[in-house]
């Protein structure tokens, strides 16, 4: 194996700050490439240069600031219908959301949230069938979320911690809009009434939230109840349970915090 002295790899380094290649840095000194790319990284790292990390990545490991805002947003999808995958084969857990194509609002404030939340990490999206995964990676998901376990979410209890009840508490209606975004919706129902003789269609708007976790649906309507929206249960399924939101007054406090996915 060669050695190569101190001041072949001060060169190295002072031709790399100055822009020079990898390539031509090795080529150069007569150095593997391997090893000026090793002197690069070590020399950005100490001088605390490394991509994704000019500033503490996790606010729970490192006391970042967090965008709460767009955390308490980004919290509802997940709740709603995001999963986190993480396994021993797996470097870096991911976090997977998944959007309607057709709501493409959806999909950009998804991704606002995620770049929010964790800056310096980049979204993706990648296309199934009949919908749009927004992704992202970091190894503090776990740290942001943790609800994240095996098995299915409403096979297993969901408590908010005290910092993320925190939170929510502070932005009700951010949390809202995130669940309703990925487990809800704005619909028009109808019905006829008489009136001076003549049945007429009347038309009224109504929200509903779907979730098969007693836990997540508890965690909805507790924020419903502190922004002073009434609900009722609706129709459940064997597998599933629905909470409606259909007064006039209620309906136009989730019409202007909320409103319908786009």
């Amino acid at each position: 194996m060669s050695f190569h002295g101190i001041e072949v790899r001060q060169r190295a380094v002072t031709l790399l700050r100055g822009g020079a290649r990898n390539a031509d840095v090795a080529r150069e000194l007569n150095v593997p490439k391997g090893t000026i790319s090793y002197w690069k990284h070590a020399d950005r790292a100490q001088r605390g240069e490394c991509p994704g990390r000019r500033s503490p990545l996790c606010p729970r490991c490192d006391g970042r600031k967090l965008d709460e805002v767009a955390y308490a947003y980004l919290l509802g999808l997940y709740l709603g219908d995001g999963h986190i995958a993480h396994s021993p084969a797996m470097r870096v857990p991911s976090l997977s959301i998944s959007c309607t194509d057709t709501w493409p609002g959806l999909i950009d404030a998804c991704v606002r949230a995620m770049h929010s939340v964790l800056p310096g990490n980049h979204a993706s999206q990648v296309q199934r069938q009949g919908c749009l995964e927004v992704k992202i990676c970091s190894k503090h998901l776990v740290c942001l979320f943790p609800q994240h376990g095996p098995g299915k979410k409403h096979e297993r209890r969901i408590a908010l911690e005290a910092w993320q009840q925190r939170i929510v508490d502070l932005y009700p209606w951010d949390f809202i809009r995130g669940l309703i975004h990925s487990d809800g919706s704005r619909i028009t129902n109808w019905t006829t009434r008489l009136i001076g003789g003549e049945r007429k269609r009347y038309e009224y708007p109504r929200y509903f939230f779907t979730n098969s976790s007693a836990d997540i649906i508890g965690l909805f309507t507790d924020a419903l109840d502190r922004v002073g929206v009434e609900w009722k249960p609706a129709n459940q399924s064997r597998t599933a349970q629905n909470i409606s939101v259909a007064r006039k007054a209620s309906v136009a406090l989730m019409d202007a915090h909320v409103g319908p996915k786009h």
